[in-house]
């Protein structure tokens, strides 16, 4: 398997793909109303911090090309891992299929290999800015680090799609495109929608090795720092986003054997999932 890649990133060069919309969301701003006084004083205030922490912070992203295939609603990756998905399971009244992250996977049974990409994004040195005394200055500063880690993230994935992947090597496309994700393929992060499972982060840890860039495992499988994201980068043209949704007793028990877990360990990660 190659080994992972290490990207470091200042924040000048990280800020301008920050998704500010995201960042009013977190502060309880509606998207008709970001462009209120309120509004454009707290981006300013952002604008001006992120200039003070220019020497201050860096942002660190890892990731790993590997050989994979799907079987099933399961990833084979390169070396033996076995990366458990879930599929969507809840009736459509429309016809559309139930969906899995594994179906823009190459199936074992072409006995062609595809290509997966795992990565995980933070930011280094946020925590020593906790200001305890100033709410208002560390909200912000939490704020900003959570954009700053996704900010990272769209960057290191750009240059993967165009350069170290290079199935995308011709893609020019403005900052507000890719936010708006116009790009080809998907990148699912852990603990969103088509993901849920935090529990996955055990598996990606043990094929990045997280550590290399300041990321630690709580025993729930969140990461430390917070202000962190990891997930999968698929290539396939007609990849999409999509909920997984409710899933049946069924499916939590297929799950939690393919995860190698016990149904009721597993029923504390996808407790959200669960009818």
């Amino acid at each position: 398997m190659p080994d992972a890649q290490l990207l470091t990133y200042r924040i000048h060069e990280v800020a301008p793909y920050i998704n500010w919309t995201y960042f009013f969301h977190a502060w309880g701003f509606k998207l008709t109303a970001t462009h209120t006084p309120e509004a454009r004083q707290l981006q300013a205030d952002a604008r001006q911090l992120l200039d003070e922490l220019e020497g201050e912070l860096a942002t660190s992203s890892i990731f790993r090309l590997c050989r994979a295939n799907a079987d099933e609603d399961n990833l084979l990756i390169e070396g033996g891992t076995v990366f458990p998905l879930l599929r969507q399971q809840k009736p459509n009244t429309q016809g559309a299929p139930h969906l899995c992250l594994s179906d823009f996977v190459r199936p074992l049974s072409s006995g062609k290999a595809d290509t997966v990409g795992l990565f995980a994004s933070t930011v280094n040195g946020l925590e020593a800015l906790h200001a305890p005394d100033d709410p208002y200055r560390d909200l912000l500063i939490q704020t900003l680090g959570d954009r700053l880690a996704e900010a990272a993230t769209e960057k290191m994935h750009q240059y993967v799609r165009q350069t170290a992947w290079g199935y995308a090597p011709d893609e020019d496309l403005p900052i507000p495109d890719l936010l708006a994700e116009r790009f080809q393929g998907i990148r699912p992060a852990v603990g969103y929608p088509s993901l849920p499972d935090q529990s996955v982060n055990f598996i990606l840890d043990n094929l990045l090795d997280m550590q290399r860039i300041g990321i630690t495992l709580t025993e729930n499988g969140a990461m430390h720092p917070h202000s962190s994201v990891s997930g999968l980068m698929l290539a396939h043209p007609a990849a999409r986003y999509f909920a997984v949704g409710r899933i049946g007793e069924d499916q939590l028990k297929d799950y939690a054997r393919r995860r190698g877990l016990t149904v009721e360990r597993m029923k504390k990660f996808l407790a959200a999932l669960l009818g």
